[in-house]
């Protein structure tokens, strides 16, 4: 049952690359489309690294990573969409790849056959080029205009 003050925090990697570019994935989940950070929901008794870098594995075929640097928590109030009477933590930490990916890239968004449940593809975005208003959750929206506006100091 859904408790008034109860919480879901989500942990997000920032995957950036020598190009100065972020990778996003696109997917297909709960019957919508939707354009986000890799990353996914804590589990209970997991720290948040330990979770980041099991999502990444989960996400991206068993990829690693390394260089994992905190960038953003959030600090207002935001209802989780999914969860009604539930308050959305998001934790976001910048990291890279640790070798080349071992997952599929593609030029463009959603390349995937259908718009199935759990249809997933990855993209490189320059991050001088992201647009805010591409990305699907609040959240999402406010970490990416973080990022293009710390682009000189990354």
């Amino acid at each position: 049952m859904n408790q008034p003050g109860s919480f879901v925090i989500r942990i997000y990697g920032l995957i950036l690359n020598e190009n100065q570019e972020v990778l996003v994935t696109d997917e297909f989940q709960l019957g919508r489309p939707m354009t986000k950070f890799p990353g996914g929901g804590l589990h209970f008794g997991e720290g948040t690294i330990d979770c980041l870098i099991r999502e990444i594995k989960e996400e991206c075929n068993g990829q690693k990573i390394k260089k994992i640097r905190h960038f953003y928590t959030t600090d207002f109030f935001q209802e989780a969409l999914f969860y009604p009477n539930h308050q959305l933590i998001s934790i976001y930490y910048t990291v890279q790849l640790d070798g080349d990916p071992v997952f599929r890239l593609s030029a463009q968004p959603f390349d995937f056959a259908e718009m199935k449940d759990g249809n997933q593809s990855f993209r490189w975005i320059k991050i001088k080029e992201l647009l805010p208003s591409e990305f699907s959750f609040p959240i999402d929206k406010l970490v990416a205009q973080k990022l293009k506006n710390l682009l000189p100091n990354l």
